[in-house]
């Protein structure tokens, strides 16, 4: 009896000759973290090359003197968990996003999210830059790599790069840059200058 897996049915389904010898891509956890309303969910959005996961539940009158919006902002939901998303960069790398959620409320949630995590992402309204403070302080408290990414809102006075890190005053091997959390090249741009943080500071 003639064996069915004759050999171009074999080849037909067989993997590339190097598939088998190619390691898995290497996991990098990263953290958006940021103030309320920053663009932290945006962003992943943006990134996100799978629909993202995210926790958002409407804002209600009740919640409207806590989760203040910003000025001039159309947000009607909020992040009550976290964001997820998941960005290949190439066959040997694979970054996974998890955005924490912006109010105060949730911070309890932050060791668990940040655990793991190689670097992290603070997203700024430059109208609200207190509102940063909290994600920059906890990076720098667990020693977690991480760029400011400055959201360039439309209609919003959005201030010089120079004036957001002088009122952060964040280390000046810290990147400050200007992003826009709806655009894909400029999301990842940023994502790009915090692994290349991640890497600098590793061959340190």
């Amino acid at each position: 009896m003639a064996d069915d897996a004759s050999p171009s049915s074999v080849q037909m389904f067989a993997p590339p000759p190097d598939a088998a010898e190619r390691p898995p891509p290497v996991p990098v956890k990263i953290v958006v973290g940021g103030g309320f309303g920053a663009g932290k969910t945006t962003a992943i959005g943006t990134l996100s090359e799978i629909p993202p996961v995210v926790t958002e539940a409407a804002m209600t009158a009740l919640s409207a003197a806590v989760d203040v919006a910003p000025r001039g902002s159309r947000k009607t939901a909020t992040t009550v968990a976290m964001d997820f998303g998941r960005l290949t960069v190439d066959d040997s790398l694979v970054l996974y996003l998890f955005g924490t959620p912006g109010q105060d409320r949730f911070g309890f949630m932050w060791p668990a999210l940040c655990t793991g995590a190689l670097g992290g992402l603070v997203m700024v309204d430059s109208s609200r830059i207190a509102d940063c403070f909290v994600a920059i302080d906890y990076f720098e408290k667990i020693r977690l790599s991480f760029v400011v990414a400055v959201n360039q809102f439309d209609g919003r006075e959005n201030l010089p790069l120079e004036d957001v890190r002088a009122a952060t005053n964040v280390d000046t091997d810290i990147p400050v840059i200007g992003v826009d959390a709806r655009s894909p090249e400029s999301m990842k741009g940023a994502a790009f200058r915090l692994l290349d943080l991640i890497l600098a500071r590793a061959r340190r």
